[in-house]
This record gives structure tokens, sequence and C-alpha cells, in this order.
């Protein structure tokens, strides 16, 4: 069924309402869109006649949006979002394929971009686009063809390529373990452990591997990305859990050490996973077999 045209203002109007709703002003609004603030005002308000509803508190000289506006403001702008990823594909695909790419920061960047030039001389008609993502999201609402992700490949409506497994180490600095390496893992239950937001239960996986209990909880800090747990690491402020490919270099210069020499494998792997409805995409067809030929268990990760 059509929707009433009530229901459907114009791409300037709510682009005027998604630019106040970000930038606070007005006036902020008027530079980013080359437009008048007179201008910017009349569009508002025409938005507000088209929905019978209350979308901006006037104060004086200053506009900001009422509570219903900020809720309608989160949900219009991942649709204009679409709409110009959309845009921009009809557009690259005049000249060639594009394949919009979600990928986890640290492998993407250790693992995946070293292999790309291949690719990029093998089709150099596809266009790849990356961006960072180091949570779950859904493929319906995210501009993205394809993702990089780690762990249980359980995204509903999707297929997978595996592409790596993973195993972990225990790092820390020389400084935390004056007296060497522990002799039980249990002995690292007395030192500070950092964690990484993405995976809150890789300690108590890596102890269970190594038939460690414990009933108090784990001493810890919490960090968001591995490149500043592996800071977090050198300074001396706890045992990281590090993929090993990650961690070779400071191992062989001794700005790390291992904090117990058993490595452990990730519960979980790398993964690339695209939604079943774009299965048939040329581009993500080309790209996928050709990262099929790259992800040989016997290929070691690029340093």
């Amino acid at each position: 069924m059509t929707a009433s045209r009530r229901f459907l203002p114009s791409i300037s109007a709510l682009r005027a309402l998604e630019a106040l709703g970000r930038l606070g002003s007005a006036s902020a609004v008027a530079e980013e869109l080359a437009l008048t603030q007179s201008a910017v005002s009349r569009q508002l308000q025409s938005l507000e006649a088209q929905l019978g509803v209350d979308l901006i508190q006037r104060d004086r000289k200053r506009l900001s949006l009422t509570p219903v506006a900020q809720e309608y403001v989160i949900e219009i702008r991942e649709a204009l979002n679409q709409i110009t990823q959309a845009s921009l594909r009809l557009h690259v695909a005049q000249v060639g394929g594009t394949l919009n790419l979600a990928i986890l920061p640290t492998f993407g960047m250790r693992w995946l971009v070293p292999r790309l030039p291949e690719f990029a001389r093998l089709h150099p008609e596809i266009t790849i686009n990356m961006s960072t993502r180091l949570r779950s999201f859904n493929f319906a609402s995210e501009p993205f063809d394809a993702a990089i992700h780690f762990g249980e490949p359980d995204w509903p409506g999707t297929d997978r390529l595996l592409l790596k497994s993973e195993r972990v180490l225990p790092v820390c600095a020389p400084t935390l373990l004056p007296n060497g390496t522990p002799k039980s893992p249990k002995d690292l239950l007395r030192l500070p452990l950092l964690h990484i937001q993405t995976r809150p239960r890789a300690w108590q996986d890596w102890f269970g591997q190594l038939d460690v209990t414990y009933t108090a909880p784990l001493p810890s800090t919490v960090h968001d990305q591995f490149s500043t747990i592996s800071q977090a690491a050198i300074h001396g402020l706890g045992v990281a859990l590090l993929p090993s490919y990650l961690v070779e270099q400071e191992l062989a210069t001794g700005r790390l050490v291992a904090a117990y020499p058993d490595e452990v494998e990730s519960i979980g792997a790398y993964y690339l996973v695209w939604p079943k409805s774009k299965s048939k995409d040329p581009s993500l067809r080309e790209f996928r077999h050709w990262l099929a030929a790259q992800a040989q268990p016997e290929d070691a990760l690029p340093r």
C-alpha cells in the first residue's frame, strides 16, 4: 500500500531537522546546508505542519528539538544514510561494482588490508569501501554488503566464510613479573587482568581450557580495542590476553613477555558474513571467491 504523502516529507526538510539535532543551532544548520537561517526555519515549520506534530522548541532565537523529535531524528538519520549509500552505489555502478564492508579494526588492518592490493589488481572495476564496527549489527539498518565478524557466526539470514581461527596468549610488561614466568596459570589470578570490551569472557575461557577454577570475580580494567589494551600491557597496567599474531614484534623486542607460555585457541573465529539476500551480488561474489583463496589454515597472518 502506498504511504500517504503526509507521511513522506521532503528530503530537504528532513535533512534540516536531522542537522539541527546533530549540530544544535539553526546557524550551524544553515551553514552546513548552504541555506539562510530563515529558509531553514521555513523548512522546519513546513515539516511540523505536514506531520501535525510539534518538533521544534523555540526559545527566543534558539531552536532545539522536542523529545519526540529527538526520537524521530534517530530513525530518519538511518534512512537518510541508507539513501545516501544507495545513491553512492548507483553512481559507482556506472563505472564498476562497489562493496561496502564492515571490518574489525585490528584484524582488518593486519590481515585484510595487506591482501587488498592483489584484489585491486585482479578486479580494478570493483571499489571496496570500509568502515569499522566493533559489535554485531543488523544488516537491514546498516549500509553494508558484508562484514568481518569474530565469534560464533549466528547472525540470522546470513551466509559465512571462515577466514581464520585464532590463538591467544597472556602477555605483560617484564616489570610485572620480577620473579619470572609463573609456574601455574592460576598464579595469574594474583595479577591485574586487562579485559577487552568485545570479548567479555575471554579470560574465563582461557582459564577454563587450562582447568583453572576460581570463585572470586576477576580483577580487571576494560578496554575497547586491541590497540589500547596492548599499550596498557606494555606500560605495566596488567596482563592482556591477546592474539599471538598481534604481539609477535613486541615479544621479539622484549617490550612484552609471555605471562604464561601456553597459547589457547579462542572460542570463535574470524568470518566474512553477508546477508543471503545479497549472495548473488556480482561484486560480493567476486570478493568472497577471491577471499576464500586467502583463507588457508596454513597461511600465516601477515605481520
